[in-house]
């Protein structure tokens, strides 16, 4: 955490930004108050890089609009009924929201939305003490009623009221305190674990959308596992993600494997600092961070234990990918996510033996064509599965992997592997055999697609010749 001296000249510089003192300004002269708050003065206060400037006032949504018009290039409804408007000023997007007063039914979601008149009362109502604080401005005075700052430095997530009010009053904060532990780095002192274990079950009546929202925010974060972790101790993912803490397995006596939970959390942080390494500056890979999660799904259906204590998985893969579509469709991801997740976890298996038995170019050409879009994530997905503590084995899966990769490289290089096609296309197919369109062109294309895969470019005159013959012998 950074001293109080640097993060209040963190917020004297963030103040003499045109969009934030041209939004001060507008408001004191229209008579009202005006505070930022939440996230970006706790971010000040870390030494983090501020974004998304949130804002608090005591003007209502129609006064806010009044007031930001003559100085906003646009302004939108973010949700004009909670009091929130959106406006760009001088190039940044700002979010500015009536101090609310809500009342909650202890059934849903959905509070009694009331507006407020005190940015006091405001701040009470917030998810956590660390997100409860605010400067007002052009002042530049902080207002922290709850303690947010003792908070920051203790590392601690906790409630501005009690626990048990605030995740009764909002169920979806306990998905926030996962996230928040893991993109903080903080602890929740005994009370709020303990509410989060106690009303785990009222998650369910968030909708899957916005339980969909909070997930991807942990998955994105640098540090995922300890909110994962979280929300697997506290009982809330067998109602979000059942399937992981599914993985704890049984070992019993006779029969030892690797603990697949552990093993799956572990996976998922190798493929984070691959990410990292391979593809430095680029935004975090959702797809990526799920399948890696997840690619272990398949593991508690198809277990076997075998004579002699052996344990086996088969088909894991198969079964695996079949359940993360359906877990994905529950939680209301895209199909396109959704597919590519699936299709990550049915193909990370494939590499393992390539070590044991060198691959036919056609078996290192199919291996990327089956992949397609896929196969960086792939490589990734495939490398941070090798946990084991056998340096002498990981080392010979690394050294496996470095040359699959260089040979998918030589053979893309040389022959355009990205763009894979037979040497006839479907018109010359349907000219040379003399037959219309349908079926038979789509099975004569793929016997010249595999020939092409097996064998490299062959030229038009050997691929109509090998055409005619597999014709001729159908």
């Amino acid at each position: 955490m950074h001293s109080a001296a640097s993060a209040i000249e963190s917020l004297t510089q963030l103040s003499k930004s045109p969009s934030v003192s041209r939004l001060a300004a507008a408001f004191a002269d229209a008579g009202y108050e005006l505070a930022l708050v939440g996230g970006p003065v706790r971010d000040a206060f870390l030494g983090h890089e501020v974004h998304d400037l949130d804002f608090t006032t005591n003007a209502l949504p129609d006064d806010i609009i009044r007031v930001v018009e003559p100085i906003a290039e646009a302004h939108w409804d973010i949700g004009r009924d909670f009091g929130t408007i959106g406006a760009q000023i001088a190039g940044e997007k700002v979010e500015i929201t009536t101090y609310r007063a809500d009342q909650y039914d202890g059934k849903t979601r959905k509070p009694v939305v009331a507006f407020g008149d005190s940015l006091e009362e405001d701040l009470t109502r917030r998810d956590f003490r660390v997100n409860a604080m605010a400067v007002r401005l052009p002042e530049l005075v902080l207002v922290d009623p709850s303690g947010g700052v003792e908070d920051l430095m203790a590392g601690i997530l906790r409630a501005p009221k009690s626990a048990e009010v605030s995740f009764t009053e909002d169920p979806l904060r306990m998905m926030r305190a996962a996230r928040f532990s893991s993109q903080l780095g903080f602890q929740l002192d005994e009370e709020t674990e303990w509410a989060m274990t106690e009303f785990a079950s009222s998650i369910e009546n968030i909708s899957a959308e916005r339980v969909n929202e909070e997930l991807c925010k942990l998955l994105l974060t640098d540090k995922p596992r300890a909110g994962i972790e979280l929300l697997v101790r506290t009982g809330i993912a067998s109602y979000v993600l059942p399937e992981i803490p599914a993985l704890r397995l049984e070992v019993d006596e006779h029969h030892h494997h690797k603990d697949v939970y552990e093993h799956s959390l572990t996976v998922l942080e190798q493929a984070i600092d691959l990410e990292k390494e391979r593809h430095p500056g680029e935004p975090a890979d959702l797809t990526l961070r799920l399948a890696a999660l997840l690619h272990d799904i398949g593991k508690p259906a198809t277990r076997q234990l075998e004579s002699g204590g052996a344990v086996s998985f088969h088909h894991h893969d198969l079964v695996g990918a079949k359940l993360s579509v359906k877990r994905m469709k529950a939680l209301r991801f895209d199909k396109e996510t959704t597919q590519n997740v699936a299709r990550l976890i049915e193909l990370h298996l494939r590499f393992f033996g390539y070590s044991d038995a060198a691959w036919s170019d056609s078996a290192v050409r199919r291996y990327a064509r089956d992949a397609g879009d896929l196969l960086e994530r792939l490589h990734i997905l495939t490398r941070a599965d090798v946990t084991t503590r056998n340096k002498r084995k990981a080392d010979r899966l690394s050294f496996a992997y470095d040359d699959l990769e260089n040979r998918i490289k030589e053979l893309s290089e040389a022959e355009e592997m990205a763009a894979v096609r037979p040497d006839l296309n479907g018109e010359e197919i349907m000219a040379i055999l003399g037959i219309p369109a349908g079926r038979e062109v789509g099975e004569a294309y793929n016997y010249l697609l595999n020939v092409r895969l097996d064998e490299g470019p062959i030229g038009a005159d050997l691929a109509r010749e090998r055409l005619l013959a597999w014709w001729a012998n159908r």
